[in-house]
């Protein structure tokens, strides 16, 4: 056989290279699949009903550990189970986290003298169904405004003060903005608790903005004809459901005009705006440090903590909207060293959250989020779904199993949280 020439062997040398550091970069992105499965299955007394029915229950789990280095940069170990953005969950009001910072973003981008999150903003009614908003009762000044409606939303996830904020970015601006972060397994195409949807969901509403009588900026009525079709996996639920009219209809429930935002890309969208810090500066998002810590200050305060607006007992408490770790147990006994920045969501029998936690006292922080789902009589919009007995408790005892595994957990440097301590 004649010998090869030199400029053939450094040629195969060179793709065999190429190709294992490939192999490795591709190895070095896979989610860790064992670890969760294994802690799961370390507590049957815990875990036992979802771990025997995980599909029927539709878990999905990622769970992120956090190491810092010796300049307090963040480092990230994420561990998953059962993540599938293939298969179809419905985000309910954890899509109003995204949304709440595009709207900070825009104000920004705007860059119109006097407007800002506390100027006061009047929407208009400019389609079919849509409604106005002239007054807000819960802010200190009794008129509406962004600022005021992102305390509503992380507070106790309010479903009308996200609408606002919507129509304020205009659908067509929140997709956008969505591709941009490469959130590409996510959509958000519509309002909350309205039966928002097909035409009514592509239009959005005219809206003035007024420092005292001066009107300031002025955004026309806005139309997004875009459809954002995606196609996945049990997008069509369940054997019947209630429509508007709370009449019976006895075939699956259609979610393929839903909002999707799945696990993966919900996670993202908090660590970007924890560790903004960890992202090259073209991929943060464009908020001043004042909207970062309004955001961090008004996700880690428990409603009952809150002035105006004011939420008292017993309708709310401390752990309202705070699913993993707590349960949202109005009974819960609060970690004085624990804050939880969380964006929560629930309805048609899931239950959805994707939390950052931190304990001061023993230097602990990770980020969680997960989803399940209780709906055993496959009947929609009935609103007989086993959240108190069936989602809850797993989502509590799954934060306390993560927290309890951290507190345990070597850090070669202990993380400096003070940023994201407050006085409330």
């Amino acid at each position: 056989m004649a010998n090869k020439p030199p400029i053939f062997i450094w040629m195969k040398l060179y793709l065999t290279i190429i190709l294992l550091m490939i192999a490795s970069a591709s190895k070095a992105q896979q989610i860790d699949t064992v670890f969760l499965q294994d802690l799961l299955q370390s507590h049957p007394e815990l875990f036992s009903h979802i771990l025997n029915h995980p599909a029927h229950n539709e878990v999905q789990i990622l769970y992120t550990q956090i190491n810092r280095d010796k300049n307090n940069m963040p480092h990230f170990t994420s561990y998953s189970y059962r993540l599938n953005a293939g298969h179809y969950f419905y985000p309910a009001s954890t899509v109003k986290l995204p949304t709440a910072i595009f709207a900070l973003e825009k104000l920004n981008e705007l860059h119109i003298p006097g407007l800002n999150k506390r100027t006061v903003m009047i929407t208009d009614s400019s389609y079919q169904g849509e409604s106005k908003m002239t007054q807000d009762t819960t802010s200190a000044n009794g008129l509406p405004s962004i600022e005021n409606y992102i305390k509503q939303i992380l507070l106790v996830s309010d479903n009308y003060a996200y609408n606002r904020v919507y129509e304020f970015v205009g659908r067509a601006e929140i997709n956008q903005k969505l591709k941009k972060y490469e959130l590409n397994h996510t959509r958000i195409i519509s309002r909350l608790a309205i039966y928002d949807a097909g035409e009514n969901a592509k239009h959005t509403n005219a809206i003035n903005f007024y420092k005292g009588d001066q009107l300031i900026y002025h955004q026309v009525a806005q139309y997004d004809a875009k459809d954002y079709p995606m196609h996945l996996d049990y997008m069509m639920q369940g054997k019947g459901y209630l429509d508007k009219n709370d009449k019976l209809v006895m075939q699956p429930y259609d979610f393929t005009q839903k909002n999707v935002y799945t696990i993966a890309d919900q996670q993202m969208v908090l660590k970007r705006l924890i560790f903004p810090e960890a992202f090259p500066k073209e991929q943060r998002y464009n908020l001043t440090n004042d909207d970062y810590q309004f955001i961090y200050r008004y996700m880690s305060m428990y409603p009952t903590e809150s002035k105006k607006p004011t939420y008292n007992p017993p309708a709310y408490y401390p752990a309202f909207c705070k699913y993993l770790f707590y349960g949202q147990d109005s009974l819960a006994t609060i970690n004085p060293d624990v804050r939880i920045f969380n964006k929560i969501g629930d309805s048609y029998g899931y239950d959805v959250d994707n939390i950052y936690l931190v304990d001061f006292k023993n230097k602990v922080e990770f980020m969680l989020t997960a989803v399940v789902q209780s709906n055993d009589d496959g009947i929609y919009n009935d609103d007989k779904y086993e959240y108190k007995t069936v989602c809850l408790p797993f989502m509590k005892n799954l934060g306390q199993v993560i927290y309890q595994y951290e507190l345990r957990r070597h850090k070669n440097y202990l993380p400096d949280l003070s940023k994201f301590k407050f006085t409330y």
